[in-house]
């Protein structure tokens, strides 16, 4: 099943630890309380520079960098006012008197270029894979890239017809290594390959297209992969 949400606030933690990318096998999340949630916030926005995060006006992180993420942390439950600004500066981009419910996974991902930057906000599923297999989901944030499967080099389709925005939900796959390849949607027109990605027994992941079709470097297209649990 496929979700496309667009949700105008954007959930922050209260204290950032910068995580770099993805396969950190420490990136586990935080068992929220009842009085708390769990929440990482990903920096999904290839253009955009780093961000300060406040939260009830203190300064919960510093300089959360593209593509990096801070794992989960602990949130206090209620409605918190969050800041999101410029970092090293007071230029405010984001401002909201935001929910957070309490006993809850979140992962809020900062997409699109930096001047529609947007918050896209997921609940997780952390529910455990069942012996043998891994759970993965896939994102579509490539600004510019059309509509993609995710399929494997025989092109077996693993997620299909994914537009920007969209995801889909946690998906039950055997836990191997997989040579994956980006296609444009409908066709065998390969325009990213994804090899040797490794999926252990009993662990959840994201995957995330990431970056633009005309971009360079550190802002070409390329995929994301998270280690949620």
């Amino acid at each position: 099943m496929k979700h496309n949400i667009k949700i105008m606030f954007f959930l922050l933690a209260s204290s950032v630890v910068m995580m770099g990318c993805s396969d950190d096998d420490k990136d586990n999340p935080v068992v929220p309380t009842a009085e708390t949630a769990s929440v990482k916030v990903v920096h999904a926005s290839p253009d955009a520079p780093g961000v300060d995060l406040y939260v009830d006006g203190e300064l919960a992180g510093a300089n959360l960098t593209y593509p990096n993420n801070t794992g989960y942390l602990e949130v206090e439950a209620g409605t918190r006012k969050v800041q999101v600004n410029v970092a090293g500066t007071t230029t405010t981009v984001i401002e909201a008197d935001l929910p957070i419910q309490a006993n809850v996974n979140y992962s809020v991902f900062a997409v699109d270029g930096v001047s529609n930057l947007t918050p896209l906000v997921i609940m997780d599923d952390l529910t455990n894979p069942s012996a043998g297999n891994s759970h993965v989901r896939f994102l579509h944030l490539s600004p510019d890239a059309p509509a993609v499967d995710i399929t494997t080099t025989d092109g077996t389709v693993v997620f299909g017809d994914y537009t920007f925005k969209e995801y889909s939900a946690f998906t039950p796959l055997p836990s191997a290594n997989y040579d994956l390849q980006v296609r444009l949607a409908g066709t065998e027109t390969v325009v990213l390959e994804l090899p040797g990605i490794s999926l252990q027994n009993g662990r959840i992941y994201t995957v995330f297209a990431k970056g633009f079709v005309a971009g360079n470097g550190s802002q070409a297209l390329g995929a994301e992969i998270i280690i949620n649990k």
